[in-house]
């Protein structure tokens, strides 16, 4: 048994390149996506690029289950074994049922050793505080003390995007305030943000490029002057998400793109864009892109 030694669990809503996580000892237990008759566990037996390739020809709109206690029981067991304790850090309770799985699972496995934490957040923003999470125990941190810090940056964490359309939050019952959107007569573009750990409604615009443009200013309205640690999420729309990143980069003290994975895809729908973002002074991550140079070349 190593010192004090605390493992780190997410979910896969959290969209962490799997070689990311890896090499960051984050333990990510799957969601499941079910898909055209197919039960598939997301970022396992399918990846983004073949999610999205599929999704228009799709029979039925996908849905999404959590894991089973079963299965966070499982990887909490084979953690403690060379581990002091787990800190499990999950989608917003609002989102998904996942929260209440891992509470269960806590609760069959090691109630004293695993810690369960509603993020209140998904996707870009829960991918920052994982590695906020992660960062922390390999430096030694103990359990409550990361559990403490997840908490008292959840209200720091901004995450701004916005969809090619509602119709997939709205199929997949996960359009939470922005229901008020709904039947709009105008072509508009909605900016969302995560709130309280629903989706939000902030503002209208005419065009997805204005759009872009707002989640762009709203993040670098984060900076509190020492830089902002920013994940840039995307559903098929690389190209978008590269601009969002090539204009938040003077700004960037981490920056990273990625693509959402299915689960949050399913939900979302393809063509979303958007940021997760923390003043950088709250937990400097240092990760920067390694094309970053090419691309002021």
């Amino acid at each position: 048994m190593k010192g004090h030694s605390v493992a780190i669990v997410t979910d896969s809503t959290a969209d962490l390149p799997p070689q990311l996580a890896a090499s960051r000892s984050i333990t990510v237990v799957p969601l499941t996506l079910n898909l055209d008759g197919q039960s598939l566990l997301d970022g396992v037996d399918i990846q983004p690029d073949e999610f999205y390739r599929r999704l228009p020809s799709a029979a039925k709109h996908p849905t999404t289950s959590q894991p089973s206690p079963g299965r966070f029981a499982e990887a909490y067991s084979s953690l403690l074994a060379d581990h002091d304790s787990v800190v499990s850090i999950h989608i917003s309770e609002k989102l998904s049922g996942t929260y209440a799985s891992a509470r269960q699972a806590a609760a069959m496995t090691d109630p004293n050793r695993v810690r369960v934490v509603d993020s209140e957040l998904v996707s870009m923003g829960l991918g920052l505080v994982m590695l906020v999470a992660s960062a922390m125990a390999a430096g030694g941190a103990e359990a409550e003390t990361i559990e403490a810090k997840v908490i008292d940056m959840r209200p720091y964490v901004q995450t701004y995007f916005s969809v090619a359309t509602l119709e997939f939050l709205r199929r997949g019952g996960r359009i939470g305030r922005a229901n008020a959107l709904l039947g709009s007569v105008l072509q508009v573009k909605p900016v969302l943000c995560i709130r309280d750990g629903l989706v939000t409604p902030l503002e209208r615009v005419r065009t997805f490029e204005r759009a872009l443009n707002r989640v762009v200013v709203l993040a670098r309205e984060v900076d509190r002057g020492r830089g902002v640690c920013v994940i840039v999420g995307h559903a098929d729309a690389k190209a978008d998400a590269e601009r969002i990143g090539r204009e938040l980069e003077p700004i960037a003290e981490t920056l990273m793109i990625q693509p959402l994975g299915p689960v949050v895809g399913a939900h979302a729908g393809p063509g979303v864009v958007g940021v997760g973002c923390y003043p950088a002074e709250l937990f400097p991550l240092g990760i920067k892109p390694a094309s970053s140079a090419q691309t002021r070349a």
